[in-house]
């Protein structure tokens, strides 16, 4: 009998604020989310989520729990609108959600992640976040390029970043709900 033994994704913030709490069409809780924070100037992360789209968002789009949550400040919604266009060209963009919020409120949503580094000025980073259905922060406690070995988010400018450690990562959550699911199945048939 051969045992499928695989080491699960560390979590690193445990029970972060729920993006309900910002806008009550959408919801972390039971999903699979990437979340990314694009800031005030928007056309310079264009590369960012362009990265990620083709990187973890087509791999994964047709997963039934995974969504994409992309925080914005207010008045950035005609750049959003731009960059939503320029992938939508070639992009089923149905599993992409974007949420509009005061300044405040974008930074205390981040802040709940409790990250080692901090948004910048323009409520940016260029990190994309993993969070679980249980409300979760998923990342590395190990990786050999972080000082602390923490890995809170993965660079969507570096596409080495994106295709070597977030697809894995994200693989690696997907089979844990996948193993879950088949597990509390079968013992219900037992």
């Amino acid at each position: 009998m051969g045992m499928n033994n695989f080491a699960k994704l560390p979590v690193l913030t445990k029970n972060i604020v729920d993006v309900s709490t910002i806008d009550a069409n959408s919801k972390l809780e039971n999903n699979i989310s990437i979340v990314l924070f694009p800031g005030k100037q928007v056309d310079i992360i264009k590369g960012e989520i362009f990265n990620l789209n083709q990187k973890i968002y087509k791999p994964f789009y047709g997963f039934k729990d995974f969504q994409m949550i992309v925080i914005c400040p207010k008045g950035t919604e005609e750049e959003i609108d731009k960059i939503k266009k320029a992938i939508g060209n070639y992009t089923d963009m149905v599993k992409w959600n974007f949420i509009f919020a005061e300044d405040e409120v974008v930074k205390a949503f981040y802040d709940s992640f409790q990250t080692n580094q901090s948004l910048d000025g323009n409520l940016h980073t260029s990190k994309a976040f993993i969070i679980d259905k249980e409300l979760n922060l998923r990342g590395r406690t190990d990786d050999k390029d972080m000082a602390d070995g923490k890995l809170f988010g993965y660079n969507m400018a570096s596409v080495g970043e994106l295709n070597d450690k977030m697809k894995d990562d994200v693989k690696v959550v997907l089979a844990e709900y996948r193993l879950a699911l088949k597990k509390n199945s079968a013992d219900r048939k037992k």
